[in-house]
C-alpha cells in the first residue's frame, strides 16, 4: 500500500434539464435529468451516491475521481496519478471513494475529506487493468480484470488481493454483481458464457450460454438469485438460472443491432438496460412478472454510449454518465424521490 494526497477542484455549473419525459418520448417514459460535467472530453462515467447524497464518478478519459452535489449542480474534482484512467468508482462501507487504475494495475482508495490517496497495486503484473468492482457485505471488493483475464478479491483491511485467472483465454471478465449470499458473478465478455467464484475456494465455475455468438457485457441479480444479462452482440437481454443452468431469452425492442450495454435492476426486481446501437440511447426497462418490456425513455443527450449505470434504493434512482460528458438520473423506484433537491 503506497499513501499521497489528491489536489481538490470545486466548481459550480448551470443546472442541468428537468427531470421530466423528453418531447415525443412514449407515455411511460420515465423522468430523466442530466448534468454536463465541466472537463470536456473526460468521459464521466459509473457514477455511485454516497451516504450525503453526493454522486461519485470519474473520468476515464480525463483522469480524475469526482462528485456531484444533484443540490447545488456543484461538482468536486479530485486530481489522481497521471496514467491512471480509472474505469470504475465504488463507495465503500467506510465512506471512501474506491476508483479502479485500469491503465496503471492499481486499485486506489480516496479519503473525501483529505484527499489521501491509498494505493494497492495489482501482485500479478500481467493483469493491469481492473475495470468494475463491487463490496461484499463483509467488506471485501471483488474486481474483474478484463484484458488481465482475472477476477481478485481485495480485503482492505490487509490489503491482499486474491486474483483468479479464467481458464478460458481471452475470455474478458467484465460486468460483475454480487448475489445474495455475497457470491461475485460475472460476464465473460470474449466468449458465450457467465460466470462465478467461490468465496471460499476461490474456484471459478463457467455457465455457457446456448448462443455460440453470445457476448454478455453487464450483468444484475434480482432477489431470487437469477442472473440476468444483456447480451451485446446479439441484442438480447437473458436470464442465467444457477441452480438448473438453464437460460431464457428476449430479444430487444430495439432489434438485433440495439448493442445493450449499461445494466441494472431496480428495488421492484425489474431490469434496465441501455440500447447504444442508436442515437439517442435507449433506457429500456423489463418486467420479469410480465416478461414484457416498458418505460422506453431517450437519453436526452444523445448518450453517445452509456456504459454502467447504478441504482440508489434510497431514491428509486438510477445514475448514469455519458460519453457526450454528462450525469444523468432516471427516476424508477417505487417512491420516485430526489436524492436532493
Amino acid at each position: 500500500m503506497r499513501h499521497a494526497l489528491a489536489l481538490a477542484v470545486l466548481l459550480p455549473v448551470a443546472a442541468g434539464a428537468q427531470a421530466t419525459p423528453a418531447a415525443g418520448a412514449p407515455a411511460d417514459a420515465v423522468p430523466m435529468r442530466e448534468w454536463k460535467v465541466p472537463w470536456e472530453d473526460s468521459r464521466p462515467r459509473d457514477p455511485m451516491v454516497d451516504g450525503q447524497g453526493r454522486v461519485w464518478f470519474v473520468g476515464q478519459a480525463g483522469n480524475y475521481v469526482a462528485y456531484l452535489d444533484p443540490t447545488s449542480g456543484q461538482f468536486k474534482r479530485y486530481e489522481i496519478d497521471p496514467g491512471t484512467n480509472p474505469h470504475n468508482v465504488v463507495v465503500g462501507p467506510d465512506g471512501n471513494a474506491w476508483y479502479a487504475g485500469n491503465r496503471n494495475g492499481m486499485i486506489g482508495k480516496l479519503e473525501p475529506g483529505s484527499g489521501r490517496i491509498t494505493r494497492f497495486p495489482m501482485p500479478d503484473s500481467t493483469v493491469k487493468d481492473p475495470h468494475t468492482m463491487t463490496f461484499a457485505p463483509n467488506g471485501d471488493l471483488w474486481f474483474t480484470a478484463q484484458f488481465g483475464n482475472a477476477v481478485g478479491r481485495l480485503t482492505p483491511s490487509t490489503g491482499k488481493i486474491q486474483l483468479v485467472k479464467s481458464p478460458t483465454g481471452q475470455s474478458r471478465p467484465y460486468g460483475l454483481v454480487l448475489d445474495s449470499k455475497g457470491k461475485p458473478w460475472f460476464d465473460l465478455f470474449g466468449t458465450n458464457a457467465i460466470a462465478t467464484v467461490d468465496p471460499a475456494s476461490m474456484r471459478l465455475r463457467s455457465f455457457p450460454l446456448p448462443d455460440a455468438r453470445a457476448r454478455p457485457r453487464r450483468i444484475a441479480v434480482t432477489s431470487d438469485d437469477m442472473v440476468w444479462y444483456v447480451d451485446y452482440s446479439r441484442g438480447f437481454l437473458g436470464r442465467l438460472d444457477p441452480r438448473s443452468g438453464d437460460v431464457k431469452e428476449w430479444p430487444n425492442p430495439g432489434g438485433a443491432a440495439s448493442l445493450p450495454y449499461a445494466m441494472t435492476v431496480d428495488d421492484r426486481d425489474r431490469l434496465w438496460f441501455v440500447e447504444t446501437g442508436k442515437q439517442p440511447n435507449r433506457l429500456v426497462g423489463f418486467d420479469p412478472r410480465t416478461e414484457k418490456f416498458f418505460g422506453e425513455t431517450p437519453i436526452q443527450s444523445g448518450g453517445g454510449t452509456v456504459r454502467h449505470m447504478t441504482f440508489d434504493r434510497r431514491s428509486g434512482q438510477i445514475w448514469f454518465g455519458t460519453d457526450v460528458g454528462t450525469i444523468g438520473r432516471a427516476t424508477v423506484g417505487g417512491q420516485r424521490r430526489p436524492v436532493s433537491e
